[in-house]
């Protein structure tokens, strides 16, 4: 009898010996993949149902927030804190076996060049400082500088993205993203990680978006930009003639139709819905922390907030701060853009360059150590200064010479949070043309400033591609010599 459409016959599966070891060699593969897959963290189950969750450190900090000034565009060592009286001695002479391709314009090269800024002691340390800094030479007995610091690229965007990430490449999380994948954040109701770019008219650092991107870790930690001169977070008001239970309602729809799509592990889905969350709660948190009505005229003028020269990053060192006496975990300030002569990086008139960059962050930078300590923050928050690598003790020839990139030799200072006052660690030759003593990676760096926020940076790690990411990679050894 024949059976009716509607009830499927038991036909037996024939197939040919190659297409079956095709299927179950994909088979496996699949089930190794399956396996990655699943090593893979999510936001849910790294901190719950917010992966801003504040978590605990690995053993207690003497940091809990960190200010990162970035000096973008590679500031000349021994034009403001490493003094090199040799270069004066011995100004125009050739650098005996320097290699021309050492910085980037190899038929531009001179002889040595000494400083065109005068150098005195200040402090009871009795630290260098150059005269471009007469705000920060009052000081310096906060501070502790490295002088041995040295980086592998003599180029701006994979030098940019050493110094942020670790890596020379695309793709990896940076410091800010690390520590607030590490700690979560303090305040619900603004980012963890905030950035603010030079508001001149300059643009963004050469590398743009990368140098604060979260790269594979889950982009709840990327950094969030604020504009200062304009809007400073667009599209975050609600829309006009909308109440709070109509957006809020609108916000609980977008949640729902989002977790639809949610099988438990969808990273990037879970990161939006918590971005929309956190925009919601940023409404009213965001416009009082950046207002700057409530501050003294003291305050003000201690900044250089009206000082037309100054004003612009006044403005932002004095909102760095707001953010974090509100619990901003990391905020980093650039100072320079992405051009060459709109940055720190001073090819040619090396004075010009460096003394007109110097008036614009010198007040502000003085004015934030002061504004910190008397207001109690300075021991608990971290401040950082440096760029992404330095420049050559020889001059760039050209109608007013300047100086080239110089990978060899930089200098980052620390004040505050944990950090010992008023020492001077590691050394660069007599003309400051490369780290000679106690030697400073950047790796060395990133697990300073972790271990100062009390995060070893061999445990902090993610697990992405199969293996076990973390800040420093393989190697990092923290800088104990400038600890409290």
């Amino acid at each position: 009898m024949r059976l009716p459409p509607s009830q499927p016959t038991a036909t037996p599966l024939l197939l040919p010996r190659r297409r079956a070891l095709a299927r179950c060699g994909g088979g496996f593969g699949l089930l190794g993949l399956t396996g990655l897959l699943a090593d893979e963290p999510s936001p849910r189950q790294h901190g719950q149902d917010d992966p801003l969750t504040p978590r605990p450190p690995h053993f207690p900090p003497r940091a809990k927030r960190v200010i990162w000034l970035f000096i973008n565009g590679g500031p000349s060592q021994v034009d403001t804190f490493d003094h090199k009286p040799e270069l004066a001695r011995r100004d125009g002479e050739p650098l005996d076996g320097f290699d021309a391709n050492t910085g980037f314009f190899a038929g531009a090269v001179g002889g040595l060049m000494k400083s065109p800024f005068s150098f005195a002691r200040h402090g009871q340390s009795g630290a260098s400082v150059a005269e471009i800094f007469p705000h920060l030479a009052r000081h310096v007995d906060k501070m502790a500088f490295v002088k041995s610091c040295w980086t592998d690229s003599n180029n701006h965007a994979p030098a940019l993205l050493r110094v942020n990430t670790g890596f020379t490449r695309v793709g990896f999380p940076c410091t800010g993203s690390w520590v607030t994948y590490g700690l979560g954040s303090e305040n619900r109701n603004l980012p963890g990680f905030v950035v603010m770019v030079d508001t001149k008219g300059r643009g963004m650092p050469k590398g743009y978006a990368q140098n604060w991107s979260a790269g594979f870790l889950p982009g709840a930690f990327q950094g969030t930009g604020i504009d200062t001169a304009g809007t400073a977070i667009p599209n975050l008001a609600r829309r006009t003639g909308m109440t709070d239970a109509e957006q809020r309602a609108q916000f609980d729809l977008a949640a729902r139709l989002n977790k639809l799509h949610d099988d438990g592990d969808a990273g990037d889905l879970e990161s939006r819905i918590e971005s929309y969350e956190l925009a919601y709660r940023m409404q009213m948190a965001a416009p009082e922390a950046l207002d700057l009505a409530s501050e003294t005229r003291e305050t003000l003028d201690l900044y250089g907030h009206d000082d037309p020269t100054c004003g612009h990053f006044a403005r932002q060192c004095l909102i760095a701060r707001r953010l974090v006496e509100r619990g901003v975990r990391f905020v980093q300030i650039y100072s320079g853009g992405e051009e060459n002569q709109k940055s720190w990086d001073g090819h040619a008139d090396i004075r010009g360059n460096h003394a007109g960059f110097a008036a614009e962050t010198d007040r502000p930078i003085a004015a934030l150590l002061e504004d910190l300590e008397r207001r109690g923050l300075l021991d608990e928050t971290l401040v950082v200064w440096g760029g992404e690598f330095g420049r050559l003790p020889i001059a760039q020839k050209g109608a007013e010479p300047g100086r080239d990139h110089n990978p060899h030799a930089f200098t980052v200072w620390f004040a505050g949070g944990g950090v010992k006052g008023g020492v001077s660690y590691g050394a660069t030759d007599e003309f400051g043309f490369k780290a000679v003593e106690n030697r400073v990676s950047v790796n060395d760096l990133h697990a300073t400033i972790l271990h100062l926020l009390g995060l070893d940076h061999t445990r902090l790690t993610h697990r992405f591609s199969g293996r076990d990411f973390r800040l420093t990679d393989v190697s990092g050894d923290v800088v104990r010599g400038i600890l409290a």
